[in-house]
């Protein structure tokens, strides 16, 4: 029989002593396996691979190779006898010495008898347990046949119920994992199926969390059970409904059910240690298993194939399912880790579905399944259907998913936010109907339904737009099958064609609520990508301000040698598809006290747009709204925008910011109590992944870390991942100067020449990250991009911040360039320098409840 390419021909323990520095070497790099022969006796000088508890150096003896070089012969006949040795390089595990002979071996986790007599049912003692040991129970296939049909074993599920079909339910004895790249949701699989077992079927959970902490958790659940948003949450922010089902949960004896180890360093010999003495123990979850290494995470990196191993022993001794989450579907981790059954997630390329895929072990693919992800609201709803609320939850009756019900079960779900007084953003008009259906929803009073439909389609008519948030979009969706809301748009469009319509009304808008598509102004501040095919070629020659020749030439001129565009076979892998608008951390925030209505407005060209009023309460007392533009917000970041010129690098989870790198962040979003002030990271904190986490750039980072020297924050908040590289700050300098000095000169001039200016330097600045992939360019770096539209909302926080610290009273906080404050007349904030220059602005004064006009109003 010929040698198998993996393994060398036997060699002589002597020989291999000799030979042992290039044998160790072929076994770490290839993954060959020798046979080393010492008389009668034969070992393998095997890769870690096969045999994973190997790389955790004090469960097994372990040697450096010039100490296992003299002691070889002696390491070989203890491997033979099925005594493991570890062979390290330095201090980290490289080979193993493992039996070559079966039958020595201790190391088999199939434990089954060698042959020996032994009746049906009867015990057997395997040849190498003639000692006196304890017999061996083997089981009849009555017993099997008898637990088979023996009714429906009524074990733990995730609550939804295409999943429940897909898997059969978790199964007692069986390790269960769900693998989902990170931001897909794997986690709250795992919470799912706590939720369902403590909270509705009222067993014993054991939540052993290697990442979130038990307060995390808590506001996953109540974010679940009551659909208020986790990242408000975060920030202790409950509304009067969260608290009562918070107390209504803690009288339930939940925290008697669902117990959690969040301690430091937690390991999976951790749990096996603790779950034997869990009375009453129905499912274990372990949230999470991080692909990455993290020295801060035992369950992480190459430690995860043992740690898989002592879960799936706990799976089996105790009889309960054990389900871990993994932060990753590739393949060849989960073969290391051989669980039982595997829960694959995918995202789908529609945002409001997530496939799920189910394998066992020894029989591949057996079921599938898809889910709607709901992660503002930290939970996953089966994508057949949108329940309200569980008829057994703690939180309260609900109404069942009968056929036919779906739309009103989905508009009431959909309403939540609106009635509970979390969000804000429509009209009080539709909020009172939509708590009505609610009401009728919950108690399933079809006749207060159909009452109450009419009224709330006319109050839903009124409304020009739904608030632009994910929650803004459900209710409009849920809306649609009654009658689909009228659009700002649709409005436009029916005014300018004479038809009488009630859009026109003015509504009410959500604090987070950017500028409408047809807002923008046509200055080098917009953030849009309104790019056409031929932006990409250089200014003709004479031109008033060739912008992209000056950005192209700084660029080039760097002693970094920068990459200016990422090949697009890179572009859906590693860093880039992390990155998206929302890192810009625009503030688009408005005081909670101010109510802030959108209205339509006229220009003088004749097109039609909406414009703010804001309404400030009389308990601001007496003074007018200070309107400040900033001038060049984005040209002005310019000066100083840390970014990492050259290619982006895995560098994981980071204990602290490191300051010579940059790149992106992935962290817990920070508490912030203030309501004079916005969130620090802006928009960014309205799209966390399902654990509460959010990619920022590093200016935002080194806000964050200012903000904690200043005793504005408690504690930086914990990096879990990180791309990045090299740090520096003045790529785009030579840019900023030249178009300083132009501004300088234009600005005074006006007219052509100025508008030119503008718009050669909006194209240069957007074509740095072209949305659409046919638009061409010099550049396509979207770090780049969103580092610089951090940087310029960084420092209109910053600027505002001072303001409020000096006592004045910040209205709203909008874009990059707008802040409206609430000061005497002819007032406004010193913290600002008046002028038409790059770090100064504009001031306007207008009264209480008067349109706030923007650009070329």
């Amino acid at each position: 029989m010929s040698q198998s390419p993996q393994e060398e021909s036997p060699v002589s323990a002597s020989a291999a002593r000799t030979r042992l520095y290039s044998l160790v070497k072929l076994t770490e790099e290839e993954g060959r396996t020798t046979v080393i022969t010492k008389h009668k006796v034969r070992a393998l000088l095997a890769p870690l691979d096969r045999f994973p508890a190997a790389r955790k150096t004090d469960a097994f003896p372990a040697h450096v190779l010039s100490a296992a070089q003299k002691d070889f012969g002696d390491l070989v006949t203890l491997a033979a006898k099925g005594e493991p040795q570890v062979l390290l390089r330095n201090t980290t595990p490289v080979a193993v010495l493992l039996p070559a002979d079966p039958a020595s071996s201790a190391l088999s986790t199939d434990t089954a008898a060698h042959t020996g007599a032994a009746t049906a049912g009867g015990a057997v003692n395997s040849q190498g347990n003639q000692g006196g040991s304890t017999p061996r129970r083997l089981a009849t296939l009555g017993d099997a046949m008898s637990a088979l049909t023996g009714g429906p074993v009524g074990g733990p599920t995730f609550g939804l119920p295409g999943l429940d079909a897909a898997t059969g339910g978790l199964q007692a004895g069986r390790l269960t994992l769900v693998a989902a790249p990170p931001s897909v949701g794997g986690s709250l699989l795992g919470l799912a199926a706590a939720r369902k077992t403590a909270l509705v079927d009222r067993r014993t959970v054991l939540y052993a969390a290697s990442g979130p902490n038990r307060d995390d958790i808590f506001r996953r659940i109540l974010s679940a059970e009551t659909g208020g948003e986790y990242p408000r949450l975060k920030q202790g922010r409950l509304t009067e409904h969260e608290q009562e089902v918070a107390h209504q949960l803690v009288r339930a004896g939940v925290g008697d059910l669902l117990l959690i180890d969040d301690g430091t360093n937690l390991r999976a010999e951790d749990i096996a240690d603790t779950a034997p003495h869990m009375e009453g123990l129905a499912l274990v979850v372990v949230d999470r298993l991080q692909a990455a290494h993290s020295v801060r995470l035992p369950l992480s990196g190459d430690r995860l194939p043992d740690a898989s191993q002592v879960l799936a022993g706990l799976a089996r001794d105790l009889h309960v399912p054990v389900l871990a989450v993994v932060d990753s579907d590739d393949p060849t981790l989960l073969g290391l880790l051989d669980a039982d059954v595997v829960v694959t997630l995918t995202a789908t390329a529609d945002p409001g579905k997530v496939h799920v895929t189910v394998t066992e072990r020894d029989f591949g693919t057996i079921g599938s399944a898809y889910l709607q992800p709901d992660l503002i609201h930290a939970r996953f709803l089966d994508a057949r259907a949108a329940p309200l609320e569980r008829t057994d939850s703690p939180a309260g009756p609900g109404l069942s998913a009968a056929p036919g019900a779906t739309a009103a079960l989905e508009l009431a779900e959909a309403a939540l936010p609106y009635t509970s007084g979390g969000h804000r953003g429509i009209p009080a008009a539709l909020t009172r109907e939509l708590a009505a259906w609610r009401t009728a929803v919950t108690g399933g009073d079809q006749d207060a339904l159909k009452e109450i439909l009419p009224s709330l389609l006319q109050a839903a008519a009124a409304v020009a737009q739904m608030p632009d948030t994910h929650e803004g979009h459900r209710l409009a969706a849920a809306l649609r099958p009654y009658g689909t809301p009228m659009s700002a748009d649709a409005a436009d469009t029916t005014q300018n064609t004479g038809q009488a319509t009630a859009a026109g009304a003015p509504v009410q808008a959500p604090a987070d609520n950017g500028q409408a598509r047809d807002d923008v102004a046509e200055n080098e501040e917009d953030a849009e990508d309104h790019l056409a095919p031929g932006d990409e070629e250089d200014e003709p020659e004479g031109h008033i301000f060739p912008a992209l020749k000056i950005l192209k030439d700084a660029v080039g001129r760097s002693k970094m040698h920068p990459i200016k565009v990422i090949r697009k076979e890179e572009r859906d892998s590693g860093p880039w598809p992390l990155i998206t608008e929302h890192m810009d951390g625009e503030p688009r925030w408005v005081h909670p006290d101010v109510t802030a209505t959108r209205v339509p407005h006229i220009r003088a060209n004749g097109k039609r747009v909406r414009r703010d009023q804001l309404d400030v309460p009389d308990s601001f007392g007496e003074g007018v709204l200070c309107l400040i533009d900033r001038n060049g917000s984005f040209p002005s970041a310019c000066s100083g925008v840390p970014l990492a010129p050259n290619k982006l690098l895995h560098t994981g989870p980071l204990d602290a910011y490191d300051k010579g790198g940059a790149g992106i962040y992935l962290i817990d979003i920070p508490e912030w109590n203030r309501t004079d002030m916005p969130h620090p990271l802006g928009r960014i904190i309205d799209r966390p992944d399902e654990e509460g986490r959010v990619w920022v750039t590093t200016p935002h980072i080194k806000q964050l870390e200012k903000l904690v020297r200043d005793n504005h924050l408690a504690a930086m908040p914990a990096i879990h991942d990180s791309w990045t590289g090299k740090y520096n700050e003045s790529l785009f300098k030579p840019f900023y100067e030249a178009i300083r000095k132009a501004r300088t000169e234009l600005v005074q001039v006006g007219g052509d020449p100025y508008k030119a200016y503008k718009t050669r330097l909006s194209i240069a600045l957007r074509l740095l990250w072209p949305k659409r992939p046919e638009q061409k360019s010099p550049f396509w770096r979207p770090d780049w991009r969103m580092s610089m539209v951090a940087e310029a909302s960084v420092r209109h926080w910053t600027v505002a911040f001072k303001a409020v610290q000096e006592g004045h009273t910040l209205v709203a906080l909008r874009n990059v360039d707008q802040a409206v404050f609430w000061t005497p007349p002819g007032t406004p904030p010193p913290t600002y320098r008046i002028g038409t220059g790059f770090g100064e602005v504009k001031r306007k004064f207008v009264q209480s409840g008067e349109t706030i006009l923007e650009g070329d109003d």
